[in-house]
Formats: C-alpha cells, sequence, structure tokens
C-alpha cells in the first residue's frame, strides 16, 4: 500500500503483529488496532476518556506530547509506565513507522 507505515504490536501472550496503516485517512492507532480486530475495547471510541485503548509504547523515533485530556487519563492508570500512551491520542504519521506497542491490561 503507497502512503502507508507499519505498526508493531505486542499481545497479551507477547506474541507480535505487524499492521500496516494508511497515512492518508486521518487514523489513530486505535482505529488501526480495531480494524485488524485486535483485543482492544477502546470503549469511549477514541475520547480520550476511558483509557481502555492504552499501550505502552516499546520503541519509536518521534511521538508528540500527550495533551491535557491524555495526560490526566494516563495518571489514573494502575498499570500505566513512563512510555505509557492512549492509542487513540496518537494519529497515524510517517513518522510513526515501525512504532512498536505493547497492549496493557484494562485494569
Amino acid at each position: 500500500m503507497e502512503d502507508a507505515i507499519n505498526i508493531h504490536v505486542e499481545l497479551h501472550d507477547g506474541s507480535r503483529v505487524t499492521l500496516e496503516a494508511p497515512t492518508d485517512m486521518g487514523l489513530s492507532v486505535m482505529e488501526v488496532m480495531k480494524a485488524n480486530e485486535l483485543d482492544l475495547a477502546a470503549i469511549c471510541g477514541g475520547m480520550a476518556i476511558c483509557a481502555t485503548c492504552h499501550v505502552e509504547v516499546l520503541q519509536s523515533s518521534e511521538l508528540p506530547e500527550p495533551n491535557d485530556d491524555e495526560a490526566y487519563m494516563l495518571e489514573t492508570l494502575p498499570h500505566a509506565t513512563q512510555t505509557s500512551r492512549l492509542s487513540c491520542q496518537l494519529k497515524i504519521t510517517p513518522e510513526l513507522d515501525g512504532l512498536v506497542v505493547r497492549l496493557m491490561p484494562e485494569a
């Protein structure tokens, strides 16, 4: 696919899958994972109010800083790490090519 990047997702069992994500549709990492039927609740649909799309970034060359809503949600999570992000807030851009994330537990 032209205008696409690869995102690598570590599943709960430790295995990894590679997803191809178009850069020209304005999608988020969460939307790409849902479209590929990964086990991700994403209950709020990308509004940054439920944190059920929580991922840990294992490798990335460049990420935007979390906005205030995302930062607040991340502070409330019991499994948050220094590299935790809400996948609904990570928009697919060419700079995310090669991104590696780990699905995190909901509670």
